[in-house]
């Protein structure tokens, strides 16, 4: 049973950056894919981005993809999210998720093994 943690969140200006973290308990957290997902009020979960057990493959949603990086240090066992040049629409709480395939974690919510409890992140404009 893989435990996430995310931390990171809070109430930023658009234009402004924010960096999340995502911490794993387990030890094997590099044999684990790792996700980022957002949901906005009223509306559904949705991908983020996505990372490799290595970090060697990345994949973004178009909303994002510019703006944002994932990346992970599997000798901390965490994940994180940079992103830059908020939005207002980048309002919603965001969820660290894991699992065995990256390919899971990019098609969608639906399948996805592990979830943490998420964190709020607000863009004033």
């Amino acid at each position: 049973q893989v435990q996430l943690v995310e931390s990171g969140g809070g109430l930023v200006q658009a234009g402004d950056s924010l960096r999340l973290s995502c911490a794993a308990s387990e030890r094997t957290f590099s044999s684990y894919a790792m996700g980022w997902f957002r949901q906005a009020p009223g509306k559904e979960r949705e991908f983020v981005a996505a990372i490799s057990w290595n970090g060697d493959f990345t994949y973004y949603a178009d909303s994002v993809k510019g703006r944002f990086t994932i990346s992970r240090d599997n000798a901390k066992n965490t994940m994180y999210l940079q992103m830059d040049s908020l939005k207002p629409e980048d309002t919603a709480v965001y969820y660290c998720a894991a699992d065995s395939s990256v390919l899971t974690l990019r098609i969608g919510v639906h399948g996805v093994s592990y979830w943490g409890r998420g964190t709020q992140v607000t863009v004033s404009s």
